[in-house]
């Protein structure tokens, strides 16, 4: 192990501090470590690429040593896990709101869990949608995620069917609208790669109106 810098000791003498120096100290965010470790780890999967990071380069943004980063997470896949639930759970939470509130129409609260989503989506620092292209994202760690997605993506077929045009379809028509309304709120984060400058509000009013017209609407 490598010798740190020299201090002076007792009576004079020359005292070296062993061991390796700390990783630098970020500015003080207020995040806990493990939101740091998520926010660090954001920045380098969507900007290097989630194969060409490693855990040493996380926890070295993150202001911290590798060996203390495995205090708060396991690896880059919990890392990854919980980075890509983050972008689906906030719409579910809402989608489940709107299903159990009929006070307005279907139509009105399909296109508010439509623009939300879009936002989420496309709002943050890092283009974290970016990441379900991820071959990674096939394995079995990463079920949890998708049974999340997948209930969002039912909540957006319960609201189809409540629209006037949603009710009269047949199962196989209503499982395609579905397929394509949710095709299109996960396909802006790519146009969103490819225009980053237009504002997000933009984009989420535009892909509402157009999964209402998918709709029928």
């Amino acid at each position: 192990m490598g010798q740190g810098p020299e201090d002076a000791g007792p009576a004079g003498s020359v005292v070296r501090r062993v061991g390796r120096p700390r990783a630098d100290r970020r500015p003080d965010s207020g995040l806990s470590p493990r939101d740091e470790l998520l926010s660090a780890a954001a920045e380098l999967f969507t900007t290097r690429g989630y194969a060409a990071t490693t855990t040493r380069a996380v926890a070295e943004r993150a202001g911290m040593r590798q060996a203390t980063m495995y205090h708060y997470v396991s690896g880059k896949e919990d890392l990854l896990a919980e980075l890509l639930e983050s972008t689906v759970t906030p719409s579910l939470a809402l989608a489940r709101r709107l299903l159990a509130d009929d006070s307005e129409p279907a139509a009105e609260r399909l296109r508010r869990l439509c623009r939300s989503d879009v936002e989420l989506l496309c709002g943050g620092p890092h283009n974290l949608g970016g990441l379900y292209l991820l071959p990674e994202v096939r394995a079995e760690r990463f079920a949890g995620f998708h049974a999340v997605r997948a209930e969002l993506k039912d909540a957006y077929r319960q609201l189809l069917a409540e629209t006037p045009p949603g009710g009269a379809l047949a199962k196989s028509e209503l499982e395609l609208r579905t397929d394509l309304v949710f095709g299109l709120i996960e396909g802006v984060i790519l146009v969103h790669r490819s225009d980053p400058e237009r504002a997000v509000s933009a984009f989420a009013e535009a892909t509402a109106d157009a999964a209402l017209r998918i709709a029928g609407l």
